[in-house]
Formats: structure tokens, sequence, C-alpha cells
């Protein structure tokens, strides 16, 4: 069995309209939830052993708050392919992975991140920025991952809903 977290980058700022939407940083509350999302990956012991990022700066920034709270230390990969991109674009991505990592974490962007949990879960769930989805998964080898997985939700948790 395969463990899949999904995150959805936290809240941005649009305040600077001068710059690219795959410029724009995170806002004051995205800069405070995104720690709070790594705090309940290490409080679950849901740390990954490998993340997938988009290469957008929130993104980025989204997993650097997160990793520093919940102290991982191990290999992120930052990907254009996930920028602003559809549900496919994380299937490929994550049929290429290694078999010995069995609890991998993707960080990207709406409307991509809500297609994917619907197709490997069957569920249609809104996730808000900085939600976090673990979807376990009935494969042994990421190869596996086709239309049909019948994953498991198994847990859907969004900033608002953790304490400070």
């Amino acid at each position: 069995m395969k463990t899949l977290l999904i995150l959805r980058h936290a809240k941005s700022s649009w305040k600077e309209d001068h710059l690219s939407d795959h410029e724009r940083p995170l806002n004051k509350r995205g800069r405070n939830d995104a720690p709070k999302m790594g705090r309940l990956l290490s409080e679950k012991q849901l740390t990954p052993q490998l993340i997938l990022s988009s290469d957008a700066k929130r993104a980025r920034e989204t997993v650097e708050r997160v990793t520093e709270a919940c102290g991982y230390k191990g290999e992120i990969i930052f990907s254009k392919a996930l920028y602003a991109a559809g549900q496919e674009a994380y299937i490929r991505l994550l049929k290429e992975l290694d078999d010995k990592y069995s609890h991998v974490m993707v960080v990207g962007h709406n409307p991509g991140l809500e297609e994917l949990v619907e197709r490997l879960t069957g569920e249609d769930h809104r996730l808000p920025t900085a939600a976090l989805v673990k979807v376990k998964l009935p494969i042994v080898s990421w190869h596996e991952l086709v239309k049909s997985v019948n994953g498991e939700l198994a847990g859907l948790w969004s900033p608002r809903q953790l304490s400070e």
C-alpha cells in the first residue's frame, strides 16, 4: 500500500500586481497557515519520505514553511510540470517514482489537486488553501496508478480546523 498526501499551497498575495502569477508570494495568512500544516504532519506522524511540488513561488514558500515546522529533511523535487497542472501531470510524475517511497506528498494548485483527489478516491472535495488530504492507495507500485485506483480518503484537514 502507498500513501499520498496532497497539499494545496497556502494563501497567496495579490498585492503586487506587477508580478506574474507564477511569482506571487504567500500573504500573511498563508505564512501563518503553512507551519500549522507542518505541525499537523508531525503530530499525526504523516511526514513524507519525498515531496513533489510545483515550482511556483507560493508553492515553494508553502513547502519551506511546512517542512521547517515538521522537521522534514528529505528530498524535495520542484517541477514546472506541476505549475497550474491538471491531475494527469501529478499522475505522470507519481507513476515514475521509485517504489522505495511508500509515503509521498505533492504540493500544488487547484483545480488540479481537487481533480486528483476525485480521480484517486471517487470523492469530490473542495480544497481551500493549505488544505491537506491523505489518500491510502491499494497499490504496491506507483506504476499501478490508473484511472480507477479506488483509493481511500483517510484524512482531510484545513488550517481553519486547527488550533493555533
